[in-house]
């Protein structure tokens, strides 16, 4: 007689688990196994919507995750082959591998393109369903603004007949992710349990006084995530407001005493008098030098009109420096 659970002896999923341990194997079959059971398939399958509901995909997302999980053979039926060989790929393959496998995910319509109207989807989905928690700023009336900022991060070289809008190329795509690298982070997690603290959906808590006017506040919590995602984790935790030219004045001498009293890295946001805002991350507490100090962890941002990140080349030492002069007249 025949063994029922004889391995499976597709190359791909022999070459695949491979990059597992026993136990990760054993993990992963745990995993399939009560996934299957609420899929009412005899344990042999995982169901779409039992799928989307563990990790908390929904929509067109969810969907094309789905598509490519399952190798694209629109059966609706999601085998444990296909989940080992897809978590290879995509947590464990190369940084090539695993970007290749984002790019196409962000394909949503899967037409072979991705346009603007794909990540837009993408980033909707981000915004309302990952990380959109009670009572957070999250699906506000400005969401579209805000999804646009980082839409307006990519760029579209592609002209195609067969395509109905511009559409990125690979190198768009990761020139993208390099200015909005905590998009990346959570495109490059989705398939991770999302109660496990899945990266790239961790949002600083933003600190204000109860008096202040909120609206007068540039850090938005969006433009907090954005920011925070060239951060460490134990970074990405209290957020305390420190000074703010409409409560404290336009004194730089009280801005330079509220920043300078603080020991740890602090982020300088400005909004000019054309509605840009911008500012820089600050990894050293603030200290009069002669010269510039600092490391490579400092960086510049982008906030509006659109968002970016702008990490030190390496070029320069060029990186944090304040200094007051005072003339005396005669």
């Amino acid at each position: 007689m025949g063994n029922a659970h004889s391995p499976p002896t597709d190359p791909q999923y022999v070459s695949s688990s491979r990059a597992f341990t026993q136990k990760g194997l054993q993990d992963l079959r745990s995993l399939f196994n009560s996934l299957a059971s609420q899929s009412q398939s005899n344990g042999k399958f995982i169901s779409p919507s039992v799928f989307q509901s563990y990790f908390k995909l929904h929509g067109p997302i969810g969907e094309r995750m789905f598509d490519l999980v399952t190798q694209e053979r629109k059966d609706q039926k999601l085998t444990f082959e296909d989940l080992v060989i897809t978590k290879a790929t995509y947590e464990k393959g190369t940084k090539d591998e695993i970007e290749e496998f984002i790019f196409r995910l962000l394909d949503v319509s899967g037409d072979g393109f991705v346009g603007r109207s794909d990540l837009e989807s993408v980033m909707n989905a981000i915004f309302t369903n990952m990380l959109c928690k009670e009572g957070s700023e999250f699906g506000s009336s400005s969401h579209q603004d805000i999804v646009n900022i980082f839409l307006n991060a990519a760029n579209f070289s592609i002209h195609d007949e067969n395509c109905t809008e511009e559409a990125m190329s690979f190198e768009d795509f990761r020139s993208w992710c390099s200015h909005l690298p905590t998009v990346r982070k959570l495109l490059g997690s989705l398939l991770l349990p999302p109660d496990s603290g899945r990266p790239g959906t961790q949002i600083p808590n933003l600190l204000t006084p109860k008096d202040i006017d909120s609206n007068t506040v540039l850090l938005r919590k969006e433009y907090a995530w954005h920011i925070g995602g060239a951060l460490s984790q134990h970074e990405l935790e209290d957020w305390k407001l420190l000074y703010h030219s409409s409560v404290n004045g336009l004194s730089f001498s009280t801005f330079l005493g509220n920043i300078s009293n603080h020991k740890g890295p602090t982020v300088l946001i400005i909004k000019d008098k054309d509605g840009y805002i911008y500012g820089g991350y600050a990894s050293q507490q603030w200290e009069r030098h002669a010269e510039f100090y600092g490391d490579m962890k400092c960086y510049l941002f982008q906030l509006n009109p659109k968002a970016s990140i702008f990490r030190p080349t390496g070029a320069n030492n060029n990186l944090q420096w304040v200094k007051i002069c005072f003339f005396r007249i005669f």
